[in-house]
């Protein structure tokens, strides 16, 4: 990366415009910051979760590293509006195929659901839920962003999907931590 990020404080955004991947600026009130925004926040989230859970369930750390790339590299596809023309690729089936396996293995020891979960219950499985509730905003936020301009990859939108089933899953997992249970909700 050299010396891209040497200076951080620009003042190239007291305009209120924000520069672009391409070159090009944009208002820091437009979707797309909206959309990488959530990205980013999705991200934050999911590594704070990963120090939850950094001690009880390691290989679950290892699985979270590798999505954390790859949410990078959506919030890059976001940052690029031509990451078509120019071949950037940020998601790829076998990155959604990935997330697929560890669901249906996390998933198969699980009892059957017969009930609502709440999202709480230990700080761990609360900020699963956290990071799943984020996902499935960052997700809206891409589809109405590919509603609006048409070039986020259908890749990408597949990819936050599949997450947020992932990241239910994960939580019933981590529920279960210590002899922990899910909380279930009360008709």
């Amino acid at each position: 990366m050299g010396n891209r990020l040497s200076k951080i404080t620009t003042r190239t955004g007291d305009d209120g415009t924000t520069g672009m991947a391409d070159g090009s600026r944009l208002s820091k009130s437009d979707l797309r910051f909206d959309a990488m925004g959530a990205v980013d926040g999705l991200n934050a989230q999911i590594g704070l979760l990963q120090a939850h859970l950094a001690q009880k369930l390691p290989t679950v750390c290892d699985e979270i590293g590798i999505i954390q790339h790859k949410l990078f590299n959506i919030g890059g596809e976001i940052a690029l509006p031509n990451h078509a023309e120019i071949g950037y690729v940020a998601i790829t089936t076998d990155d959604i195929a990935t997330v697929e396996r560890w669901l249906e293995q996390h998933n198969e020891p699980l009892p059957y659901l017969q009930d609502f979960i709440l999202p709480a219950g230990s700080v761990a499985t609360a900020q699963t839920h956290v990071v799943r509730a984020s996902c499935r905003d960052a997700e809206r936020l891409l589809v109405r962003l590919s509603e609006r301009d048409g070039n986020i990859s259908h890749a990408s939108k597949q990819y936050l999907n599949r997450l947020s089933d992932y990241l239910f899953v994960l939580a019933r997992v981590v529920a279960r931590l210590d002899g922990g249970q899910e909380v279930l909700w009360q008709k």
